[in-house]
């Protein structure tokens, strides 16, 4: 589906379409769980509620999110908590731990559901079913801000002039179309730097994947042509494309052109790969998305599709959670509303069930799909059968995911008896040191826990204090800031930030460094493990794990735990490499300008243009700054005073 933000009216951001008009309502006592004193809370609140639509939010005695619910009528739909002996045992528990509440109204009950889903994507609260989705979908862009437009993936907000095709399912499926759509219509994917410095054609135009526009190779009213074809291609017109490359390859040939006919028959059937690497079959549909669910175990997965311009985009598998006690169909009617809190909407949605408020969503979605919005469960046809085949996907996907978590508890299970934890680790914590003799060091936290590595929860260091040419004391620096915050903020341990295992890349020089940090903090009861490569510092998998009193251990080189460990202590190294490129990186580009308050990137580059170097504006005169195109007197003295502070 094709999006341009450029000519549109501008969107309020999507808070400020809400009627800020909040309240919150607290009670004094204790913090432990009482399901009277969180009643009382909620009875407080219902006095002063109004009988219109918007968004409650409960919170616990920390302040921290415990749920996000929206209403029709706020007073009626909140009342509803303080019959507790109604309730099911779920939200019991939830009513126990409220403490407080914070009331938002808004213009609509659809208002409400957007607002809803952005709150809890935003939160994360633990009674709220929750879309676990660390990565946000790839689109194509085509460009629209150069005479000559680009062809791109993109990911995150919309904000460049152009049209956006998609979502695609995973990167994969956007590099595979891009390049054949590169082979069909020859547009160019290079930066515009790139582009105003090219004398000559590039490699891709060698390999027939670019028209060369940036040598004169195609000119403007061409090139302009294929942007034409492209954008009928991904927009659903790709059968009246193919069949006009094919008369123009026809008449090629008849004009005994055949290195034209030849071009022509491999953009043909690049063509035929885009549309014959089709999963699914979408005949009849042009703009749609398709969503299944299968349910086992106390989990359940969700199985989408993605239908743009008549073909299938990719699937994904989702497995929301805190999902227990709900309905399948509640349970997908809030998938559906966190889905789309950032993705746009296709214009037909199809679902494997009856939604309770299926025409409240399709409200809620109508200005982000730019129109009206169906949302139906196919009983025959075509459609039907799109729906099975996702519930097969559904099924298999769930399937897969309860041999891999199973697989997982029991590595999870051995890593325990391994490393002598009292129980099975929920959160593990690894660390890692990077820089390059001594300069521009970053220290890297990444987690991991039962369902695999929790991305948004990764953290990293610049290193204050420490000798950047002292790993230990780089090492102590990292721990202690650590564990000093976590203290801060969640002393109890209530909120799933302490770790129950602490894996350090490094020996025995680092297990006695963090051990030390740990005992000077008081904490007495965390598992710490040091992971160092063996005594050849090879890769056939000798590492020997270091524990605090001293003891080391050994793995078998073909032991599922090693490999787990392993994979662990590779993905902090990666994280804490790219951390310091992307420091070091910064660094290349940085000016000491760049410490003076009030220099902005204009008066900067009027500087260097002026004197040449950063050096040269240091040695200045005040004089001589005055005298620099761009400054006046006053940011002269600014300058001057900043390298000059005695005068």
């Amino acid at each position: 589906m094709a999006r341009t933000p450029a000519g549109r009216p501008d969107q309020p951001n999507k808070s400020e379409r809400f009627h800020e008009e909040r309240a919150t309502f607290a009670v004094r006592g204790s913090d432990q769980p009482d399901i009277q004193a969180g009643a009382q809370v909620i009875r407080d609140t219902v006095r002063t509620l109004p009988p219109k639509p918007g968004v409650y939010r409960m919170h616990d005695a920390r302040g921290d999110v415990l749920y996000v619910g929206k209403a029709r009528a706020l007073k009626n739909r909140v009342a509803n908590y303080t019959q507790w002996e109604r309730l099911p045992g779920r939200l019991q528990r939830m009513v126990s731990q409220t403490r407080s509440m914070t009331i938002v109204t808004t213009n609509s009950e659809a208002e409400a559901l957007l607002l809803e889903a952005q709150l809890i994507k935003r939160y994360r609260p633990p009674y709220n079913v929750l879309l676990r989705d660390d990565k946000s979908f790839p689109f194509i862009l085509l460009r629209a801000d150069h005479a000559f437009p680009r062809i791109t993936k993109h990911r995150g907000a919309r904000k460049a002039e152009g049209n956006y095709y998609g979502p695609f399912a995973s990167a994969g499926s956007v590099n595979t179309t891009i390049n054949a759509l590169q082979k069909l219509f020859l547009l160019r994917s290079c930066t515009d730097s790139f582009f105003a410095r090219r004398d000559r054609p590039c490699l891709l135009y060698q390999i027939k994947r670019c028209s060369a526009p940036c040598v004169g190779r195609i000119d403007a009213e061409g090139y302009a042509e294929l942007v034409r074809e492209a954008k009928d291609f991904l927009g659903g017109k790709s059968n009246a494309v193919q069949r006009k490359i094919e008369t123009q390859m026809a008449q090629a040939a008849q004009d005994l052109d055949f290195e034209r006919a030849a071009m022509l028959r491999d953009r043909l059937r690049a063509a035929t790969f885009i549309q014959g690497s089709q999963a699914i079959n979408a005949e009849g549909l042009d703009n749609a998305d398709i969503f299944a669910m299968a349910a086992k175990a106390g989990q359940i997965g969700v199985q989408a599709f993605f239908i743009r311009g008549g073909q299938n985009w990719g699937h994904r598998a989702f497995f929301p959670t805190h999902t227990e006690g709900l309905s399948e169909e509640e349970v997908m009617q809030s998938f559906l509303a966190q889905f789309y809190e950032e993705v746009p909407p296709a214009r037909c949605i199809l679902v494997d069930r009856d939604l309770p408020e299926a025409e409240l969503l399709a409200e809620a979605f109508r200005e982000g799909a730019g129109g009206k919005v169906e949302i139906s469960v196919p009983q025959r046809g075509s459609r039907r059968r799109l729906i099975a085949q996702a519930t097969r996907n559904a099924v298999e996907a769930l399937d897969r995911r309860l041999a891999e978590r199973g697989t997982q508890a029991k590595t999870l299970r051995e890593v325990a008896d391994f490393l002598e934890l009292p129980e099975v680790p929920q959160r593990i914590e690894i660390y890692d040191n990077s820089h390059i003799q001594g300069t521009k060091a970053v220290g890297a936290m990444v987690v991991a826990g039962p369902e695999g590595f929790l991305k948004n929860q990764y953290r990293k260091f610049n290193i204050r204090s420490a000798q950047t040419d002292d790993d230990f004391g780089m090492m102590r620096e990292v721990m202690a800031r650590r564990f000093a915050r976590v203290l801060e903020e969640d002393p109890e341990r209530e909120g799933g930030t302490w770790p129950d295992l602490v894996l350090i890349d490094g020996g025995k020089g680092q297990m006695s460094s963090v051990r030390a940090t740990i005992d000077e903090l008081g904490i007495e009861d965390i598992a710490l493990i040091a992971i160092a490569k063996g005594p050849h510092h090879g890769r056939e998998g000798r590492e020997v794990f270091h524990f605090p009193d001293g003891r080391e251990k050994t793995l078998p080189t073909n032991s599922p735990v090693l490999f787990y460990l392993q994979r662990l202590r590779d993905e902090v190294h990666r994280f804490a490499i790219g951390a310091h490129r992307a420091k070091r990186s910064r660094a290349i580009t940085a000016s000491p300008l760049d410490e003076i308050p009030g220099i902005g990137p204009a008066r900067k580059r009027a500087l260097l243009l002026h004197f040449g170097t950063a050096g040269k504006v240091r040695a200045a005169s005040l004089e001589d700054l005055q005298r620099a195109p761009g400054v006046s007197a006053t940011v002269a003295r600014t300058i001057y005073d900043f390298y000059h502070p005695n005068g």
